[in-house]
């Protein structure tokens, strides 16, 4: 059996290096990368972000915080071990940030109906207050950037949402997700 080199493929270095035209192979054409929409992602994502963090920052808390208080308020009761599966973070991460957020009487934990050994989430008067402030927020920037759109592109922008995340995951997201439209793959 032989050995398969690949050479890494590297971007040609041209003096507009933000040519959305330039393929990689240095021919440009149809076939070039999205950077465009990348980067617009990234930018969005930020922005999306930014308020909440700067209230979050008041708190002394990050978006580890803000996810975690976002998933527990949106379901309350949730298992520890279900709202590790939602936000795909090790136990001792959730740990740390679970800690601050009830030291901070933002969430609770209480025991399971059934089995006193489950932890189940629930937030606070204080904490709901914070995650409802945190959503509006959040719902602010959505709002302006759907201003001037043609109609039904809130459900575009949901598919296209739904289809970024990995087709394996859309029926556990689907039952997690609650809107106004029916979405399905």
């Amino acid at each position: 059996m032989t050995d398969v080199n690949f050479k890494p493929v590297v971007p040609p270095v041209t003096g507009d290096r933000n040519n959305a035209g330039d393929r990689l192979d240095g021919t440009g054409g149809e076939e070039s990368l999205p950077y465009d929409l990348i980067e617009l992602l990234f930018f969005a994502y930020r922005d999306f972000t930014k308020d909440p963090d700067d209230v979050l920052a008041e708190y002394e808390f990050g978006r580890a915080h803000h996810r975690v208080l976002h998933f527990v308020d949106r379901n309350p009761g949730v298992m520890v071990t279900d709202l590790l599966g939602i936000l795909r973070i090790t136990k001792q991460s959730l740990g740390r940030v679970l800690k601050q957020l009830v030291d901070a009487e933002i969430i609770e934990q209480r025991e399971g109906h059934h089995d006193r050994r489950q932890r189940l989430l629930y937030t606070t008067e204080r904490g709901h207050a914070l995650a409802v402030d945190l959503t509006r927020l959040q719902q602010k920037r959505l709002e302006r950037a759907l201003i001037g759109m043609p109609d039904g592109s809130e459900e575009i922008v949901r598919r296209f949402l739904l289809q970024m995340i990995d087709p394996a995951d859309h029926p556990d997201v689907l039952k997690l997700v609650r809107s106004p439209f029916d979405l399905k793959d």
